[in-house]
């Protein structure tokens, strides 16, 4: 009788669970493109605690500046997020198009990086030949001298 109950109970639990839980739509949601953009920056900012800034200070929060950069709460922010991400597949969307945006960043910053190395190559002057062959036998010479 007792493991009856306990099946009839594990019955019971596993349909009351389900998983397609979506959330009642905020009254002040975030728009869709708005959440892409403040996300893309949101996962640019986490990032960047790893790095120091140009007062020398590592791992500083930049939630804050996100939010009044795009005049929002954190409050807010937690609803829309809360609501899209119990849409799955268009949570997935929204976080494909935030891949592609960041690999778009990326490239660009990519290129910046390689322009700059390249303008310091061009302007490092190479010896000539002749002279790094004059030098390596000047210490040639200073060290059969030294001998």
């Amino acid at each position: 009788m007792r493991i009856s109950r306990y099946i009839i109970g594990a019955f019971f639990l596993l349909i009351s669970c389900t998983g397609n839980t979506i959330y009642e739509k905020p009254k002040n949601l975030i728009p869709k493109d708005t959440m892409i953009a403040l996300l893309t920056d949101m996962h640019i900012a986490s990032t960047s605690r790893l790095i120091k800034n140009k007062q020398k200070q590592k791992d500083v929060n930049y939630m804050f500046v996100l939010y009044e950069k795009y005049k929002i709460d954190s409050t807010r922010f937690h609803n829309s997020n809360v609501y899209y991400a119990s849409k799955i597949d268009e949570y997935g969307d929204l976080l494909k198009e935030i891949k592609r945006n960041l690999e778009a960043k990326g490239a660009v910053v990519q290129k910046i990086i390689n322009d700059r190395d390249s303008i310091k190559k061009e302007n490092m002057k190479p010896i000539p030949i002749s002279e790094e062959i004059d030098s390596l036998k000047k210490m040639e010479f200073e060290i059969e001298e030294n001998e």
